[in-house]
C-alpha cells in the first residue's frame, strides 16, 4: 500500500482574453487581490489560432498570462475556476462592451510536470474536480521542454507561449527550492 502524501504546492497561472485593454487591467487587479501579487506576466500575444470566441467576443483578441508569486494547493484549482467565473460575470455586468462576453479568464498552474487547466466542458480526456469543474493535464514537460497532448489546444502548442511556460517553470523550481 502506497503512503498518502499531500502534493507539492503549485504555481498558480491564469490566462485573460479579451479584445479590451481595460479589460486585461481590471482583470488583473481583481486576479491579485484573489491570488496576490504577479511574479511573471507574458507579453499580449495575438488570439489568432481559432475563431471559436468571435461570436460572443469580438474579432482582434490577445490574450495574456499572470503567473503568481504565492504559491497554491492544486486542491484549490476548482475553487479558482468558480471565482474567475464569478470575475467574467461581474466585469460584464459592470462595464459597457457589445459583446456578450467581453472578458474570458482561464485559471491553472504550473507544476515540475505539467500544465494543468481548468474548465467547466466535459471530455474523455479530463478528470472531474467538484462543483461542475473538471482539470486537464494541457502540457507536460518531459526533459528539456513541453509535450503536446492529441487535445493541447492549438493555442497552446506555440513556441512562444512553451517560452512564458518555461519561464514560469523555472520559477516554481526556485521558489520550492528557496523554502
Amino acid at each position: 500500500m502506497g503512503q498518502i502524501q499531500n502534493h507539492s504546492p503549485v504555481l498558480w497561472i491564469c490566462a485573460l482574453i479579451s479584445r479590451h485593454q481595460e479589460a486585461h487591467h481590471w482583470a488583473e487587479e481583481k486576479l491579485v487581490e484573489q491570488l496576490g501579487d504577479v511574479a511573471i506576466a507574458s507579453p499580449a500575444f495575438e488570439f489568432q489560432e481559432t475563431s471559436f470566441y468571435e461570436a460572443t467576443m469580438g474579432a482582434d483578441l490577445t490574450k495574456r498570462f499572470l503567473a503568481f508569486e504565492q504559491l497554491g494547493d492544486p486542491a484549490g484549482l476548482a475553487d479558482l475556476k468558480i471565482k474567475t467565473n464569478e470575475l467574467e460575470s461581474s466585469y460584464r455586468a459592470t462595464h459597457e462592451n457589445s459583446e456578450e462576453r467581453p472578458l474570458n479568464l482561464d485559471p491553472g498552474y504550473i507544476s515540475n510536470a505539467k500544465l494543468v487547466l481548468a474548465t467547466t466542458k466535459d471530455r474523455d480526456h479530463r478528470v472531474y474536480l467538484q462543483r461542475g469543474i473538471f482539470a486537464e493535464v494541457t502540457l507536460h514537460y518531459r526533459r528539456t521542454g513541453w509535450t503536446l497532448n492529441p487535445w493541447t489546444y492549438p493555442n497552446y502548442q506555440r513556441a512562444d507561449f512553451h517560452e512564458f511556460f518555461t519561464r514560469c517553470r523555472e520559477y516554481y523550481r526556485a521558489q520550492k527550492k528557496s523554502r
